[in-house]
């Protein structure tokens, strides 16, 4: 483990050259990991450990739409693809990567099977850090870790295949056999982490609620959906008002930042963008301060995670779901993005 300095803020940090896949695989070479779900981390995290060299079943409910992707994905009934239960009894390694609501109706078969030196391993820190709400409550002699990849599951995959890595934190949050250091970053760099950063599952399971509702997805589609209406609202075609605040932001911009950072990329551009975007910014962190200082506080007090489970668990969830996501697609901004990125030249060739 390393410390590097982030901002002058030391942190714990383990790096792949370090910790390299042979170690890992030294770790884990008489240990079997059975990966619980096979929705957003389930596939990545299971193809990646298997591809990696490492002993991997899954569990997944038969007769289910995800139950049939495992089996397109290669993994065989019997073999290396069993009903929950039975891989968890199969396992030593519990890779629990059900939905926040699959793991609160899973766990008691789960806690069955918990026994002694196991290890239990998340990839989100909710059910183990609102467990007054979930129920689930580890017994004292497994393992409880975590790796939470920085990206889904889809990303995880195609980065490893291009050869690459997604970031992960990782989390120890009961160490019952002296081992649980070692088994959680063998299984991050396993899943193909590219370096794995310190965290706790309470800090995990903040910041991610918090991005998810904030930048990451939230706050993102609502600055979107202003801009958009104030430039609809004074005359500019769907096209133009969509190149100017989905297009060229997603496709040349971020990845300048991904790259090289904020200061980069305005150094970069224009000097009218450079001006514009220095006066402007603070304003925009004025305004919507107090909102994520709100969204914090109700992660932090647990409100978005008993509303998740409360909406979760409701028999019409997904009907409900399905209702808003086909309000967001027939919108006319996300209808012209359609259209627009139909027209990229990759698309046409």
């Amino acid at each position: 483990m390393a410390k590097l300095n982030f901002g002058g803020v030391e942190e714990n940090v383990v790096t792949r050259s370090e910790f390299p896949l042979e170690k890992a695989r030294e770790v884990l070479k008489n240990e079997t990991i059975a990966v619980l779900g096979y929705g957003v981390q389930g596939p990545g995290q299971s193809l990646n450990l298997k591809d990696n060299g490492f002993n991997v079943i899954v569990g997944q409910r038969k007769g289910s739409k995800s139950w049939d992707k495992a089996v397109e994905d290669g993994w065989v009934p019997g073999e290396t693809l069993f009903e929950i239960g039975e891989a968890c009894e199969k396992a030593t390694i519990i890779e629990f990567l059900l939905s926040d609501a699959g793991q609160i109706a899973a766990w008691p078969t789960v806690k069955e099977h918990l026994t002694a030196g196991k290890a239990l391993y998340f990839s989100h820190g909710f059910g183990i850090t609102y467990n007054d709400k979930t129920g689930i409550i580890p017994p004292a002699d497994v393992d409880v870790i975590m790796v939470a990849p920085k990206g889904s599951g889809t990303s995880l995959r195609r980065l490893f295949l291009q050869g690459k890595g997604i970031n992960s934190s990782y989390a120890i949050y009961q160490d019952a056999t002296g081992k649980a250091y070692e088994r959680v970053i063998a299984l991050g760099v396993g899943v193909g982490s590219g370096y794995l950063f310190e965290t706790t599952f309470k800090r995990e399971v903040y910041s991610d609620l918090t991005g998810e509702r904030g930048t990451l997805m939230g706050a993102i589609q609502g600055i979107f959906a202003a801009q958009y209406q104030v430039l609809r609202e004074n005359g500019h075609t769907p096209s133009e008002a969509f190149n100017e605040t989905v297009e060229e932001l997603s496709q040349s911009l971020m990845p300048l930042i991904a790259e090289n950072g904020m200061d980069w990329m305005y150094a970069n551009c224009s000097t009218t963008a450079q001006r514009g975007a220095l006066d402007w910014w603070k304003k925009f962190r004025d305004a919507t301060l107090p909102v994520f200082q709100s969204l914090y506080e109700s992660v932090k007090t647990g409100n978005e995670a008993q509303i998740s489970i409360d909406s979760n668990s409701k028999p019409d969830y997904r009907e409900k779901l399905n209702a808003e996501l086909k309000e967001l697609h027939e919108s006319e901004m996300w209808r012209t993005g359609e259209t627009v990125r139909a027209l990229r030249p990759e698309r046409s060739k």
